[in-house]
């Protein structure tokens, strides 16, 4: 598996796990780094996780805001956890990381809710973030 590929899937535990827990993310992800440097049997959190997240979480509350807007039919809280927080990750990476393509932030997403969503989560989450890669220019600023 490619190191980026780790690395979102990483930024996707830590946001679920927060999620769940009901915890900030920057507290999960600092969890995490501890845990890491304290058992050799967990995996080091690395940069791109790193910037994943606090990426997310500084952009988290327009991340939501779009997400609740364009997900027709689909409040937050009734979004699988899974998916919403799939979801908040692709959109950040696809919004405010210029530097991975689109197609391979969607593919990635898209990747992340088959193995760990529901038979309809794919293609909910590439439906969405296909949306926000149309819209890209303008969801940035609003």
């Amino acid at each position: 598996m490619a190191a980026r590929n780790k690395a979102r899937k990483r930024a996707f535990q830590i946001l679920f796990e927060a999620d769940q827990r009901g915890a900030s993310v920057q507290q999960v992800l600092a969890d995490w780094i501890r845990h890491s440097r304290s058992d050799d049997r967990q995996p080091p959190v690395g940069e791109f996780t790193m910037e994943l997240v606090e990426g997310y979480a500084e952009h988290a509350a327009r991340i939501d805001e779009l997400i609740a807007t364009h997900a027709v039919g689909w409040t937050l809280d009734r979004m699988p956890v899974v998916d919403r927080n799939i979801l908040r990750l692709g959109t950040y990476e696809l919004v405010w990381v210029d530097d991975t393509p689109d197609a391979v932030v969607i593919d990635e997403a898209v990747q992340l809710a088959k193995e760990f969503s529901t038979d309809d989560s794919p293609s909910f989450v590439n439906g969405l973030l296909g949306r926000f890669k149309d819209l890209k220019p303008t969801l940035r600023d609003a």
